[in-house]
């Protein structure tokens, strides 16, 4: 079991989540070479989903037991899938501090994102990974999770 606590995030946790967005940032920014979003769009990320977690989604913060920091946060945004004609979650952002790795929080905060899809009515819960990041990818294959045999890809609008 994980020595962590998992909440939903709300106003007062703001301040703490940041940080850790912008280090998930940082990461992909230095991997994948995506520019990182200014401060204040992150927040307006965090509070946009805090003020309608049943339309938008929510957030999820990961704090260590023992003395309260906060070191890992998920991201969960409700959508449909017309294949399964249901809605489903999607995964978006799952990011644990490098300090407390391999201790089980990314697979707690998968768990708690699980349970609260189940809890809004989701079918699924789905996310995508750079192909990269093999330490992630045998995280999700030890939780049995199926690899999709999708190709994403993005368009600028």
């Amino acid at each position: 079991m994980s020595p962590h606590r998992i909440d939903l995030v709300g106003s007062g946790d703001v301040g703490a989540l940041l940080p850790l967005m912008e280090a998930y940032c940082a990461f992909y920014e230095q991997t994948e070479s995506i520019p990182a979003p200014p401060l204040d769009a992150l927040e307006d990320l965090a509070r946009t989903l805090i003020s309608d977690p049943e339309r938008h989604g929510i957030q999820l913060l990961a704090r260590r037991d023992s003395d309260g920091t906060a070191v890992g946060f998920a991201t969960v945004y409700w959508t449909w899938s017309t294949l399964d004609a249901a809605r489903i979650a999607v995964l978006y952002d799952l990011y644990v501090s490098p300090s407390d790795r391999g201790s089980g929080l990314a697979q707690a905060l998968i768990a708690g994102a699980r349970d609260r899809a189940r809890g809004h009515g989701a079918r699924t819960l789905t996310w995508t990974t750079a192909p990269g990041n093999a330490r992630a990818q045998a995280v999700y294959d030890r939780l049995g999770a199926s690899r999709s045999t999708w190709v994403q890809y993005e368009l600028a609008v």
